[in-house]
């Protein structure tokens, strides 16, 4: 079956609710510092701060997509550019795993449940009847959509699974690191010594 080789950003399936959180009560704690000054002391805001940052970094930060050619995973430090057709495995248990090559990449965004990976073990498997969208969970949507991306693009680059040609491609493998949140995490750590310091 061939797919839309339009690029598809998946939803994250877990973690926004608490990041949200975190970030409400890092805004009141910054709040009720700058309307009355030394009513919290430095130290705890600077480490409320922080901990907000951290929250936005690994929950709300974090980003996964595809397109004809590659799977795109953001993480708190890098962006990871995925040749498809080098992907050897996928799985997604609590996290989306997959190997490229002798290394494994890892995103938080689309994972199942901690209860529902232990009930209901191994993910379904290629062989079995693909199933519509409708009737199956959003993790699973997600796995078979990667898999026929990544079919697609072994079948265009004229490369077998596990191939000396596949794991050739594993070294188009291209990362970028996440400034932004590598810089907000720098300046939270920065700001809760200089604190503690002071």
């Amino acid at each position: 079956m061939a797919v839309d080789a339009a690029e598809v950003r998946f939803h994250p399936t877990s973690g926004r609710f608490m990041a949200v959180v975190a970030l409400v009560l890092t805004a009141l704690v910054v709040a009720v510092a700058a309307a009355d000054p030394g009513a919290v002391p430095a130290v705890v805001v600077t480490l409320v701060v922080l901990g907000g940052v951290l929250a936005w970094a690994t929950m709300l930060w974090p980003a996964l997509s595809v397109n004809a050619e590659h799977l795109v995973m953001r993480s708190i430090f890098a962006t990871v550019w995925l040749p498809l057709a080098a992907i050897e495995e996928l799985a997604v248990r609590q996290v989306l795993a997959v190997r490229v090559g002798r290394r494994r990449y890892v995103s938080p965004v689309v994972g199942r449940s901690w209860r529902r990976s232990f009930v209901e073990g191994r993910p379904p498997r290629r062989t079995q009847p693909e199933r519509s969208v409708a009737e199956i969970a959003y993790p699973d949507y997600v796995e078979q959509e990667l898999r026929h991306r990544m079919e697609d693009a072994r079948a265009a680059a004229g490369v077998g699974l596990f191939s000396d040609e596949q794991l050739a491609l594993a070294q188009q493998v291209r990362r970028e690191p996440a400034w932004l949140p590598i810089g907000l995490l720098t300046a939270a750590v920065v700001a809760v010594v200089v604190a503690i310091l002071l």
